[in-house]
């Protein structure tokens, strides 16, 4: 039961593996790649529905006064990430989503993907080899948490 909470918590937006990964390995004292691997498949589902739905919903949610808040936070940030990428493209989208701050998980590199209208495959490969150097690294940084702060 805990494995499918690891992976629901990998789910949701803005969580995803920063969130989920700590939870498994440190609340739930889980094996750290058995942890890494479920939460990176659980960040993975979304990304293709993002990427062919994003525009059409995001397109329809800008028509509505009530989401004007979340949609101008939303273009923002995506408008941030795709400045970032369009010069490395690929390198940048892997880059984007693999290092695990605030906003860059593998929602909004399939956003900014499907945003700056990049190829499908390519942009599902960069967001999964993003989401393994994540994985990777929010495992050793949970793993490494108790001793950095003296447990």
């Amino acid at each position: 039961m805990k494995i499918l909470y690891i992976m629901l918590i990998s789910m949701v937006p803005l969580i995803e593996q920063r969130g989920a990964i700590p939870v498994g390995i440190l609340g739930y004292q889980m094996n750290p790649w058995l942890v890494a691997i479920v939460s990176l498949i659980g960040s993975f589902i979304p990304a293709p529905f993002i990427y062919f739905f994003f525009n059409k919903i995001f397109a329809w949610m800008k028509t509505i006064k009530l989401f004007d808040k979340f949609t101008n936070f939303v273009e923002k940030k995506v408008q941030k990430g795709s400045k970032k990428l369009e010069k490395y493209k690929e390198i940048g989208l892997i880059t984007f989503v693999g290092i695990p701050l605030p906003t860059t998980g593998l929602w909004t590199g399939t956003a900014v993907a499907a945003f700056m209208g990049l190829d499908f495959k390519k942009s599902m490969a960069c967001v999964f080899l993003g989401g393994v150097l994540s994985a990777v690294l929010i495992a050793v940084f949970s793993v490494a948490a108790p001793a950095l702060v003296g447990r």
